[in-house]
């Protein structure tokens, strides 16, 4: 290897674990679920997004061998060409009916949707509008488009009509937000920002990996929960997350769910979806329609979660949803918190800079459907004993 690249990367790499960033990977050798097995022991899992416990569910591990012996392994071709299996096509079928929408193309990931939607639909005529607490990968996708890009304050409507007023005279103006935002677990006021969108003649674009199967009528996003759904023009979903498999779709229009099969890159250039995650996709949606329990049971289980960690005397900063942040600040004891967690039996990460700002750093936890009450007791009571060691509490 390059001895310069080399000496530039171990660098980096000693500067990281000096200021308490470095995060080795985690491996976990069993399937996600409320416990998990770490280094030979079962963990009390809090840091899967998970939320309803899909990832493991029979349902849909039978429908993914059911879509491998029909269609075998892997798509063979990116779907412009000839990866555009009829899977794909019940899958975006599911998903529109799911999010009562004209249409929805499903992508590799949130991430590339993000990166494939927001440069091929705005240009250097147009201005991108951005809450400067949005995913990487808006920030991202804003970056690979030519559009100028304006940060407005976190939630905050009067630095977003000031950023619209500025724009009014780009051909286009996009708004782009969260809809639960990921890090801290608060929501984006859909119904203000939409306001603002129709005096200021704007485009909506939610992102609503964390708010699919979470919020809104049997988890229908957060565009449902304000009453916007017909007012928000794009709406990015997510397959990793409540869903419990991987991927991403863009829902909205059938123009533009034709023309981002035709500019799209990620889209254009990279493979179809393994009939193994598309037919256990479609199982999912089909188990979150029929099945009355999961999101409410999600919801009961937040509740007792984030009562018994302020109880304790933690805070969990300005959550709304089941994302619940254990802030510390500082990053080492941030570190130190997972470690002595960890120890205890509980799998709760550590978020630092750059996931989040230097000095906000937190243990993010996520209870989800599948945990009972002795897990969150357990947790709690291991929660209790590392933050007073750690003179947290």
């Amino acid at each position: 290897m390059n001895e310069t690249l080399q000496g530039l990367l171990c660098d980096q790499l000693d500067a990281l674990r000096a200021q308490h960033l470095y995060k080795p990977l985690l491996t976990v050798d069993g399937p996600s679920g409320a416990r998990v097995r770490v280094d030979g022991r079962d963990m009390i899992n809090l840091s899967s997004n998970n939320y309803l416990g899909l990832a493991n569910d029979a349902r849909l591990k039978a429908a993914a061998v059911r879509a491998v012996e029909e269609y075998g392994a892997g798509a063979g071709a990116v779907r412009p060409i000839i990866g555009n299996l009829r899977l794909h096509d019940e899958l975006e079928a599911a998903l529109a009916a799911f999010k009562e929408t004209p249409a929805v193309l499903a992508f590799q990931s949130g991430f590339t949707a993000n990166a494939g939607v927001i440069p091929t639909l705005t240009d250097a005529q147009d201005v991108i509008l951005s809450d400067e607490l949005n995913h990487a990968s808006i920030i991202d996708g804003s970056r690979l488009s030519r559009a100028p890009v304006v940060r407005y304050k976190h939630k905050d409507m009067d630095s977003l009509e000031d950023a619209l007023r500025g724009a009014k005279d780009a051909r286009m103006r996009l708004i782009v937000t969260d809809g639960v935002f990921s890090m801290d677990g608060d929501v984006a006021p859909l119904d203000r920002i939409c306001d603002l969108a129709g005096r200021y003649d704007a485009a909506v674009m939610v992102d609503d990996a964390h708010g699919s199967g979470v919020m809104g009528r049997n988890g229908r996003g957060t565009a449902y929960h304000f009453g916007v759904k017909d007012r928000v023009d794009i709406q990015l979903g997510t397959l990793s997350k409540a869903v419990g498999v991987v991927g991403g779709y863009i829902a909205g229009s059938n123009a533009l769910k034709d023309f981002l099969t035709q500019r799209a890159r990620p889209f254009l250039f990279s493979t179809g979806a393994p009939p193994a995650v598309a037919g256990a996709c479609i199982e999912a949606i089909r188990v979150m329609q029929s099945d009355q329990t999961l999101t409410p049971r999600l919801w009961e289980n937040a509740r007792y979660w984030q009562d018994g960690l302020k109880r304790l005397g933690f805070d969990t900063g300005a959550t709304e949803t089941p994302i619940t942040p254990v802030m510390v600040g500082d990053e080492a004891k941030t570190q130190e918190l997972q470690r002595g967690l960890r120890e205890e039996g509980v799998l709760a990460l550590a978020v630092v800079f750059p996931t989040v700002a230097r000095g906000k750093a937190r243990v993010r936890t996520m209870p989800t459907a599948a945990h009972d009450r002795q897990d969150f007791d357990e947790a709690l009571a291991a929660f209790g004993r590392v933050g007073k060691r750690l003179g947290i509490l």
